[in-house]
């Protein structure tokens, strides 16, 4: 059963295993402190995450992933974010945010078709899919019980709204077809699917 923890502006989901946890996203750079506090009021120990996956590398979803790192945690990188690893960097430095760059040369790197056997080994059922609507590093997590961490996918309603926006329809016919039944958003609450 995944915990949503909330400290800044982003969602962050811990999503037990039988070989530690795995993170659905951070927040910014500097909202640490927030973080160790909310993980304490959880009763979750950075000891019991091994891994945190960013759904993309957005300052808002990565930030924390150095000293997460720096901690022992382990980066799983889908090797279609590779290329965005340092998206933020330049972001955390216009804005004077202290921080430190992911180090990838650590990471533990798969595809999305490598994703069920890799979760399937944490005791976690379900698979990661490539989302690229909203960037091109984009991923969404799909559990086999429906539940879906869609990161900053955009609602299925703004696909009328943009025009009929063919890359966010694919995304939403992806996941769905995929089983995805409850999706919880990175900033948005948690929607059921009909």
């Amino acid at each position: 059963m995944a915990e949503r923890l909330k400290y800044g502006n982003t969602n962050t989901f811990y999503i037990p295993g039988n070989r530690g946890a795995l993170l659905v996203d951070t927040d910014y750079a500097g909202t640490f402190g927030m973080f160790c506090k909310a993980i304490k009021k959880a009763g979750i120990r950075v000891s019991d995450i091994a891994f945190v996956l960013a759904t993309h590398f957005h300052p808002d979803h990565m930030g924390l992933i150095p000293e997460l790192t720096q901690l022992g945690v382990k980066l799983l990188l889908m090797d279609v974010q590779k290329d965005s690893v340092h998206y933020s960097d330049p972001i955390f430095l216009r804005d004077g945010i202290p921080f430190t760059p992911v180090d990838e040369s650590e990471a533990i790197v798969i595809s999305c078709e490598g994703s069920r056997k890799f979760l399937r080994d944490m005791d976690i059922r379900g698979e990661i899919v490539h989302t690229p609507s909203h960037s091109p590093d984009s991923v969404a997590l799909i559990l086999d019980d429906g539940d879906c961490f869609a990161g900053d996918l955009e609602p299925r309603e703004y696909i009328e709204a943009y025009g009929e926006n063919e890359p966010l329809k694919r995304d939403w016919e992806n996941i769905t077809s995929r089983g995805a039944k409850r999706i919880f958003f990175a900033h948005r609450p948690e929607c059921l699917l009909e």
